[in-house]
């Protein structure tokens, strides 16, 4: 009972900064048409905004994980927290492409931690299975913030502007980060912190380093770069141009499709670990997951012009079935050892903003090859889009499969 009222802030303050995480990454998708208007975007240039967060989560992994280990994630996650409110600031403020990019950059480094120091903090707090319940929940918990970035966010542009509504983004950032000061503590209170020898700037490069050589780690990383970057291309930024283009919905609506979307995550989530417990092997589940998160985009790819509730149906089953990197995360942290969680977190996210920068930028490249018409993208647009997607999940579910394990 001693452990309970700290855990449970825990988990409390890990969901808000997580949920905040994600509300960010997503924020531009609903109001994707309005702001390419204000600011004249083109669909690459929408693409390179949202990849230039996931670029700068990219740049920062490396000193984010020796910083984890060395100095803690409830301080690191502050400091940071407090770059991302200034980025905020400026996107609410942006008058180009430009101020929109640096401003996203800006929002990426502030939120460079908050999924790693959910593993690093579960890792420390629990261990095994428990670790993964415990994970799949912050996780499904986080998923509040791609929720918030559809619907409510979109009503809440209608209602203020959208310049409006990243300032209140911005204020609910600074407010969430004094309250992971005062919530968090690095390691459980009935459990001594474990002892942490200083080590220089070369210690500290040699770590990561060991970690990047552990048997088993590419298969991991190989599915990993896609995994989740696959769904987070789809509902963080071109769905609502999708929804606006193809099937002709307005601001509320989209919003209300990007939320049933967003619900389909949490749901997996909280159903992933359970199973995997109880039920499925983990690599099993894994490989399942990313299989019939590909059929739903080749069945995209594929269908010309498919009804409104078969597109939705299909999109929320992508969300829903890509529930399963959190497996990935668990799978990797067999892999390396305590003293070098944070640096093996941050490795295996490494790989997961890689894709989320690239295929945004990719998919937005691909798009903008078909002219507009009538100031709409052509259906022929997306569905390259989604092929380009589906072509790269089976590539990584190829390298899960074929890639060497580690030895047992």
């Amino acid at each position: 009972m001693g452990r309970l009222a700290p855990a449970v802030a825990l988990l409390f303050a890990l969901a808000l900064l997580t949920g905040l995480s994600q509300f960010h990454r997503s924020a531009l998708g609903v109001i994707a048409p309005e702001l390419s208007a204000d600011l004249a975007l083109s669909p690459a240039m929408l693409g390179a905004a949202n990849g230039m967060f996931f670029g700068a989560l990219l740049i920062m992994q490396l000193p984010v994980g020796i910083a984890l280990d060395r100095l803690g994630p409830r301080l690191v996650v502050a400091a940071l927290s407090a770059i991302a409110v200034l980025g905020l600031v400026l996107q609410g403020l942006a008058t180009d492409g430009t101020t929109l990019l640096v401003a996203r950059a800006l929002i990426g480094i502030g939120c460079a931690a908050s999924f790693m120091s959910a593993v690093v903090l579960c890792a420390r707090w629990y261990g095994g299975g428990e670790m993964t319940l415990v994970l799949s929940r912050v996780f499904a918990l986080s998923q509040m913030g791609i929720l918030l970035a559809g619907a409510p966010l979109a009503w809440l542009a209608g209602w203020l502007g959208w310049r409006a509504a990243f300032l209140v983004s911005a204020l609910l950032t600074g407010l969430a980060a004094l309250a992971w000061w005062r919530l968090v503590q690095n390691d459980p209170p009935d459990k001594p912190a474990p002892a942490r020898k200083p080590e220089s700037l070369m210690e500290a490069l040699r770590g990561q380093f060991s970690i990047w050589r552990l048997p088993g780690l590419s298969r991991v990383l190989a599915l990993h770069l896609v995994a989740y970057a696959a769904a987070a291309t789809v509902i963080g930024l071109w769905a609502g141009p999708y929804f606006a283009d193809v099937h002709g919905l307005g601001a509320n609506e989209r919003g209300l499709a990007l939320a049933a979307m967003g619900l389909a995550m949490p749901i997996g989530l909280l159903l992933v670990g359970p199973l995997e417990r109880r039920f499925f092997p983990r690599s099993a589940m894994i490989s399942a997951g990313a299989a019939l998160s590909a059929a739903m985009l080749v069945i995209l790819a594929v269908w010309p012009t498919p009804p409104l509730p078969m597109a939705l149906g299909l999109l929320v089953g992508l969300v829903l079935f890509s529930s399963y990197p959190v497996l990935l995360v668990t799978e990797a942290r067999m892999l390396f050892p305590d003293h070098l969680v944070g640096r093996g977190a941050s490795t295996v996210n490494m790989a997961q903003v890689l894709g989320s920068s690239l295929l945004p930028l990719l998919v937005g490249l691909v798009i903008g090859f078909f002219p507009t018409e009538e100031a709409a993208r052509p259906e022929a647009a997306y569905r390259a889009g989604f092929a380009l997607l589906a072509g790269s999940l089976l590539l990584g579910l190829a390298g899960w499969l074929l890639l060497p394990r580690a030895k047992a």
